[in-house]
């Protein structure tokens, strides 16, 4: 079982830069492969990000290509998102996944998810 807590949201103008945390508990999150997905106003989940166990592989959405960087500390059990260059159309919750697969899973089918950080980007 692993347990996942986001944070680092808020409100950012457009421009700006933002960091998100993902903290995670359980004795196998070194064998995870973690990812990002957003859910914005009146949308549907979407996804943003992935890392595999040990970092070596990263995936991201064609809309935060060169713009969001996804990384983790295994010895921390924490993944991140490091997101530049705001945009208002990147508001919305962003929930941090854990997939039992040490790669991130091709079907975007996650075990495990947070509560979501809330991200509101402003123009």
């Amino acid at each position: 079982q692993v347990q996942l807590v986001e944070s680092g949201g808020g409100l950012v103008q457009a421009g700006d830069s933002l960091r998100l945390s993902c903290a995670a508990s359980g004795p196998t999150f070194g064998s995870y492969a973690m990812g990002w997905f957003r859910q914005a106003p009146g949308k549907e989940r979407e996804f943003v990000a992935a890392i595999s166990w040990r970092g070596g592989v990263t995936r991201y959405a064609d809309f935060v290509k060169g713009r969001f960087t996804i990384s983790r500390n295994n010895a921390k059990t924490t993944v991140f998102l490091q997101m530049s260059s705001l945009k208002p159309e990147d508001t919305g919750v962003y929930y941090c996944t854990a997939s039992s697969g040490r790669k991130p899973p091709a079907n975007y089918e996650y075990d495990y998810w947070g509560q979501g950080t809330q991200v509101t980007v402003s123009s």
